[in-house]
């Protein structure tokens, strides 16, 4: 053994030789003999690297976490899938390409065109695929690439159409007028999930709309932040029980608002918060999602004030064409100068952001295609609420840590109908054509001439949601990873977006399959720095995996986010952090060179191996060894890692390396042969149960000592 472990050499030359052998695929060890065709499958997929950069610590550690499962899976006999694949990331990918455009061009995507946009895209989301694979591979991931995946490739788009058209037919997917999310700076629709609150600063107004048609005073205080919304009023809104407006529920007014004639009806509803501001509250139903429900509730007509551009369209001068903020001063100055505002109060304020532009949300009626999650369907007759609830209530999917079952709980309870077209143009286009007043919706396009697809795209989560099954072949039916490999036994996914992906994989699965897509769920913990801060570019605080890799070792890397990192919690890291996982690196190929160096030169002795099985150390490691598989059944991965650590340092470089010393040195030959034949015993046990953790070096040892052999496909 050289003298000095050699990262970069070893590390590429091993991930080569892994690929070559072709174990990452389960067929491929099948048919080599390594696996029983007829084990119990093993199963995950890749959440899949968006294609809008590289790999970042939290994508490092989520490589790390789930190489632990496969490679353990894999060494106990299992047949193990592991799916690598890449999200196209449609708002994202776009947003990140035109912001270029316009910096270093000053063109926008309709300067260019819907084929010249897309054809840029396409090469940047290419580039950064290509890139993001050669960062899965730099840290050790040993994934099987003959079945990688894109959420935008010819496979997955028809899974798309397909899942689209069975979902349609269900019931569950409907074209609708509705608010939704609009955000004027990307010019499209977001989901609820897709909302970053901004806490601002803001001023909550009390005033009165101004006088009866009979020049009495309006008798209802309102309190609201969006001044400028009132022109799109239809009713005032009181809590049932709260006796001071009780006179005039039911009654409709004729008021006049900053010169604008406007007509509000007071009615009771049990939404409305008696105690915030005065109690009551305008209801614009046109640019509230809150107030929307309630004009359904009571039947109520909405104006529509605010175009997608966020300025005001109303007819009246003091606001005709501004920006909503600019309106809402005017109104402000206005009703100030008319004596209608009562009172100013400057409070606090989580403004709606878009998470990829940082536009200001505006609620805007517009013509949608949803997801109904309260409409029930199949021979259950349950709605998709009910069965994503289920599906984990009964036990069919275990979440890790348990205390994210109840965000998963909360977030299914306020679930609204899911919308899932957007107005850009990179992603899966909506399988709907138009003719005239007719209709398709389909797989393909229908035949004849002078029909139109739908222009808008899919939410990106719609396509992400079928991950499970849709990298399997779905809907081919009889597709033989489908048959053995449906549902995943695990999906393994940060905590963060637990209600973005995780839960819409079970929405997908359970109306589309009709069943849960996977058995377990387990959430790792965000990567920060040792402060405890989120790593940021403004910070300063970002720590690259790669850097880490090529300085200290992707080995390293991956303990340095295993080991002290439960489920579910958090992990501080630091560059001194990584450095002492490859000092442990080194301490590891110094007590193998030491075992290595000690090999007798003379014939095995029978005698000696029979003693050195028996000798109580190797007991030991048995029992470490047990405790070791137990910890990763139970996904304790850290206390499994720290275990391993601290019995190759603390026990068997520290003693009992120390105490056959002797043995080695000053024994008689069948001594020396019985010394060597339990360091060796040792070591290749450590090695084994430390290659889930660390790959890369206990292949290389392994190798050394067993030659022509691969750690990688041992038994556990």
């Amino acid at each position: 053994m050289e003298p000095r472990y050699d990262i970069q050499e070893v590390e590429s030359r091993i991930y080569a030789r892994w690929e070559e052998a072709g174990y990452f695929n389960p067929d491929t060890c099948i048919a080599k003999g390594v696996t029983d065709p007829a084990a119990e499958p093993f199963s995950i997929v890749l959440p899949p690297p968006n294609v809008t950069g590289t790999l970042h610590m939290g994508h490092a550690a989520m490589l790390a976490v789930e190489d632990i499962m496969v490679r353990y899976a894999r060494m106990n006999g299992k047949r193990t899938l592991w799916i690598p694949g890449t999200d196209h990331a449609a708002i994202a990918t776009q947003s990140r390409v035109e912001k270029d455009i316009l910096k270093e061009e000053k063109k926008t995507r309709y300067d260019l065109g819907r084929d010249e946009l897309l054809s840029r895209v396409r090469a940047f989301a290419q580039a950064s695929h290509d890139r993001i694979v050669q960062q899965i591979k730099r840290m050790g991931a040993s994934l099987d690439w003959s079945r990688e995946a894109y959420t935008l490739d010819e496979k997955r788009s028809f899974a798309v159409r397909t899942a689209f058209k069975r979902l349609y037919d269900l019931g569950l997917i409907y074209r609708g007028h509705r608010v939704i999310n609009w955000d004027p700076k990307g010019q499209t629709t977001i989901s609820d999930d897709e909302i970053v609150y901004e806490e601002r600063k803001a001023k909550l107004y009390t005033f009165r709309y101004g006088p009866l048609e009979d020049g009495t005073k309006f008798p209802i205080p309102i309190s609201t932040t969006r001044l400028e919304t009132k022109f799109g009023d239809t009713a005032v809104a009181v809590h049932p029980s709260d006796e001071r407006y009780a006179p005039y529920v039911g009654k409709t007014f004729r008021v006049d608002f900053c010169g604008t004639p406007i007509e509000v009806r007071v009615v009771a509803d049990e939404s409305v918060e008696k105690d915030f501001g005065t109690g009551a509250l305008g209801v614009t139903p046109a640019h509230s999602m809150i107030d929307w429900e309630i004009s359904r509730r009571h039947d109520l007509p909405f104006v529509q004030i605010i175009d997608e551009r966020g300025r005001m369209t109303v007819d009246n001068p003091l606001v005709q064409g501004k920006k909503t903020a600019e309106a809402r001063e005017a109104v402000a100055e206005e009703l100030r100068a008319r004596g209608l505002i009562e009172k100013e109060e400057d409070i606090p304020q989580n403004v709606a952001t878009a998470e990829r532009t940082g536009g200001i949300i505006e609620p805007l009626p517009k013509l949608q295609w949803f997801i109904a999650v309260n409409t029930p369907f199949g021979p259950s007759g349950r709605t998709l609420k009910e069965r994503m609830k289920a599906a984990v209530t009964d036990g069919t999917i275990a979440i890790l840590p348990e205390r994210f079952a109840r965000i998963y709980y909360n977030w299914i309870d306020n679930l609204r109908d899911w919308c899932i077209s957007r107005q850009i143009w990179f992603g899966h286009r909506i399988p709907v054509w138009y003719r005239g007043d007719r209709m398709a919706v389909g797989i393909e396009a229908p035949e004849g001439e002078g029909w139109e697809q739908d222009p808008d795209t899919l939410d990106t989560w719609f396509s992400s949601g079928l991950w499970p099954f849709s990298t399997l072949g779905w809907p081919d039916e009889t597709a033989p990873d489908l048959g053995v490999y449906f549902p995943n036994t695990v999906m393994e996914t940060g905590y963060d977006i637990i209600f973005f992906w995780v839960a819409r994989m079970v929405l997908m699965a359970e109306a589309l399959m009709d069943k849960a897509p996977f058995g377990k769920v387990y959430l790792h913990g965000l990567v920060r720095d040792d402060k405890g801060r989120k790593m940021s570019k403004s910070l300063g605080n970002i720590i690259d995996p790669l850097t880490m890799a090529d300085k200290y070792g992707a080995d390293a890397t991956r303990l340095s986010l295993v080991i002290g990192a439960a489920a579910g919690n958090d992990i501080k890291l630091s560059e001194d952090r990584v450095r002492g996982y490859r000092n442990f690196s080194t301490k590891l190929w110094n007590i193998a060179r030491f075992i290595e160096m000690n090999r007798p030169a003379a014939a095995p002795f029978p005698a000696a191996d029979a003693e050195a099985r028996m000798a109580p150390e190797l007991q030991e490691l048995a029992r470490l060894k047990a405790d070791v598989s137990a910890r990763i059944e139970a996904f304790e991965f850290h206390l499994a890692g720290d275990a391993l650590y601290h019995y190759v340092w603390h026990r068997l470089a520290d003693e009992i390396i120390e105490e056959r010393k002797a043995a080695l040195r000053d024994g008689s030959p069948e001594e020396k042969a019985a010394a060597y034949a339990v360091l060796e015993a040792l070591l290749l046990g450590s090695l084994t149960l430390l290659h889930p953790f660390m790959p890369f070096i206990t292949e290389e040892i392994f190798g050394i000592f067993r030659p022509g052999k691969m750690l990688m496909v041992e038994r556990w």
